[in-house]
């Protein structure tokens, strides 16, 4: 990765892996952009610039006769001085008046990606940082970005400082914009709700604003907080993508702006909608991290570009490569009914079966035997496990296996002691009926008071008991967005202050106890993104475990986040959000795409249920490093097709994987054949399943039939090894 300036045509150009970013200073003093995309010489780009829809259009303050800020390709948009695109910052100054005009000042670059203050972030080397500076009201913004020689992102993020002698406001903050030359470009974005989270949508841009965004103080099951612009005949292996991912977990908002003059525009960040910060003099405003990929192969490319960048600058590297947890959860099998005896046979059942992890879910603690009580009280029920937990986590010990608590940290129950006892410790307005949503309400995490309980009630219990492995989940979004402990001036900040606080109790609690392993939930995968990756190296990907719904849950989901980022268990049939049956082989083929366990009532296994389960964890054992490590290429889409067809290839392209399911067989089927990808062509390979010898190149060309069987939800997993 480079970072070079030119001083005669005052251009920067950074220089990654598969992808080259140009801006330059105008003669304004404006940074322009010139170029994102595939790496190119080190020519003078200021040749490509053009004009047009000038229209009406209003000269920068003070000049005449020039081209407007509306017509320059932007790297940061400001508000009121003739740019009419969607701003990236928006001030309320002193005055009153909203105008800023935020010019270059100087440049700087670090030998280290510097940390956000408070918030995660990819680590990373050489950095650049613009010093932009508005001259009249001493308003200012500090431009990152960070290229990478081992992955095609670049890592950008905004700081905006306040060097005056008056408080100002800030009604808009994002993280960055980014120009683009045309605007035929396609928008993919990820959607959904609780059990059907990150399924695909695709349009076609048009003049004007397509957005993205939640106002839910989480970044939601609704709308991942993840944007992409393809060109409209990119595919999964061919053509433009550019992706951008925030490392956030609010309120967001993305948006894509195809303005008069046929160029586009990327911008986002911090959702503006009910936002307002207050900067006092010499205080700075630090955004979350967008990470921006580049590909011209494609969205896989893409999806490839973000896997490597997460899993080698973002995720915990104490766990990101190692074997993970191959667990079996009570929660399907017994819900809340259950108590020592149960628990241990759950797990003497599975004893010499390769699982190395129990997981006891909701309902240890309080007094909680439904949903409808005891949130907060992290005190262990005795009278529910005789000999508390430490009854149960000895003879999970005993057997080999390894132990694992459910939390919910965030949340409280309206019938609980902690919500008797500090009822203002919840969001929510005085005297205002407040929202429910499982039965429960949102501790307020803007309280500084409220977090050192929860690290310390949860410590407890971590500390106090042998704790191997934790799921951290969050059941609700916010409502009534207000707090006891924040001024009328500051209610405005809630949203962003909430996500600050939540990465305030991960800091403290989950790298507190770097020898746990914690697994991030949220009614599924409504909290799924970058910045909770940063604290738990996977995520629970959907409470719907049901394997046909999954293949659309867990492709949707890959385009961004890699396998090993998802948290994927088998289930019993007929499955209990669908009612689905399908083949125990097949529930163990998806679910092993990704960090896999089992979540059943393993006392009732068969014998032939035991043995075909030994046969799964030794065979995803064996596999795992694919997981962790691999490169995945996306055949068949189950949006599109009756197939999801996923193939993972090493890095040293020596072995790879090739998933094959079918969603319902008929009489007389078509001839379904796989064409594979991502080997080595020159190499030679052996498909050990059929005992096929072959270049990669032909595999890849010319494919094979896979030898489905006559069965719904039918799949099957085939073996590539170099010889």
């Amino acid at each position: 990765m480079s970072v070079n300036y030119n001083n005669e045509t005052k251009t920067f150009t950074l220089t990654g892996k598969n992808l080259c970013y140009a801006f330059w200073i105008n003669d304004l003093g404006y940074p322009e952009h010139l170029y994102f995309g595939a790496p190119i010489g080190s020519d003078d780009l200021r040749f490509t610039r053009a004009f047009g829809a000038t229209s009406m259009a209003a000269t920068p303050p003070g000049i005449d006769n020039v081209p407007s800020y509306n017509a320059y390709p932007s790297e940061l948009s400001f508000f009121g001085t003739g740019d009419y695109r969607e701003p990236a910052v928006q001030v309320v100054n002193p005055s009153g008046d909203r105008l800023c005009e935020l010019l270059f000042d100087s440049y700087e670059v670090v030998s280290l990606k510097p940390k956000i203050s408070g918030m995660p972030s990819l680590d990373g080397g050489e950095t650049l940082i613009i010093h932009l500076k508005d001259r009249l009201n001493r308003f200012a913004a500090d431009l990152y970005y960070t290229v990478y020689d081992d992955c095609s992102v670049i890592a950008r993020r905004a700081v905006y400082k306040n060097l005056g002698a008056s408080e100002i406001r800030l009604e808009r903050a994002y993280s960055f914009s980014l120009a683009l030359p045309d605007r035929s470009y396609e928008m993919l974005s990820l959607y959904g709700v609780w059990a059907k989270e990150r399924h695909i949508d695709r349009i076609p841009l048009h003049h004007g604003v397509v957005s993205i965004d939640s106002k839910r103080t989480t970044s939601s099951a609704t709308l991942n907080p993840f944007m992409a612009l393809l060109r409209p005949d990119t595919s999964e292996s061919h053509g433009e993508a550019i992706g951008v991912n925030l490392v956030y977990s609010s309120s967001y908002v993305l948006k894509a702006e195809v303005n008069p003059d046929g160029t586009t525009q990327l911008t986002g960040g911090i959702n503006d909608f009910d936002f307002n910060w207050k900067l006092a003099p010499g205080e700075e405003f630090e955004t979350p991290e967008a990470v921006i990929a580049y590909s011209d192969e494609g969205i896989g490319g893409m999806s490839r570009a973000f896997h490597d960048a997460y899993r080698e600058h973002l995720i915990n590297k104490r766990f990101v490569k190692s074997p993970r947890p191959l667990l079996i959860n009570n929660w399907e099998a017994t819900y809340f009914n259950f108590d020592v005896p149960k628990l241990c046979a759950i797990a003497d059942a599975v004893n010499g079966l390769g699982i190395d992890t129990l997981v006891l879910d909701d309902g240890w603690f309080g007094k909680r035997d439904n949903d409808t009580s005891g949130l907060g009280d992290w005190v262990v029920n005795t009278e529910k496990l005789h000999g508390g937990l430490k009854a149960i986590i000895d003879h999970v010990h005993s057997l080999g296996m390894k132990f694992g608590l459910w939390f919910e940290p965030e949340m409280v129950s309206e019938d609980s002691d902690l919500f008797r006892a500090h009822p203002d410790w919840t969001i929510g307005v005085p005297d205002r009926k407040r929202c429910y949503s499982r039965h429960q309400f949102v501790l307020d995490l803007t309280r500084k008071d409220v977090r050192d309980h929860i690290v310390k009630a949860v410590s407890d219990i971590i500390e106090n008991n042998e704790i191997d492995y934790v799921k951290w989940d969050y059941n609700r979004n916010v409502t009534e967005s207000w707090s006891y402990c924040l001024e009328a001036e500051r209610q405005m900040e809630f949203a962003h202050r909430y996500a600050l606080g939540f990465y305030d109790i991960c800091e403290r609690i989950v790298n507190g106890h770097p020898d746990v392993f914690f697994e991030g939930c949220s009614g599924g995968g409504a909290r799924f993104d970058p910045a909770v990756l940063y604290y738990f190296p996977q995520i629970w990907t959907s409470d719907d475990s049901d394997a046909e719904e999954r293949t659309k849950i867990q492709y949707g989901t890959s385009v961004v986040y890699p396998l090993s980022s998802m948290s994927c268990h088998v289930s019993v049939c007929p499955n209990h959000q669908t009612n689905h049956t399908t083949p125990f082989e097949t529930r163990a083929i998806i679910a092993h795409l990704g960090a896999t366990g089992y979540e059943l009532d393993s006392t009732r296994f068969t014998e032939e249920e035991k043995a075909a389960v030994k046969r799964q964890t030794e065979a995803y054992k064996k596999s795992e490093d694919l997981v962790l490590t691999g490169d995945l290429y996306r055949i068949d889409s189950p949006f599109e097709t009756e197939f999801f067809t996923e193939a993972i290839v090493a890095k040293d392209k020596s072995k790879a994987e090739l998933i094959c399911y079918r969603r319902f067989s008929s009489i007389n089927n078509e001839i379904k054949r796989v064409k594979m990808a991502g080997l080595d062509p020159q190499a030679t390979y052996r498909l050990e399943e059929k005992g096929i010898v072959a270049k990669g190149s032909t595999f890849m060309n010319v494919g094979f039939a896979p030898d489905f069987p006559r069965h719904d939800f039918y799949a099957l997993k085939y073996h590539f090894t170099e010889i």
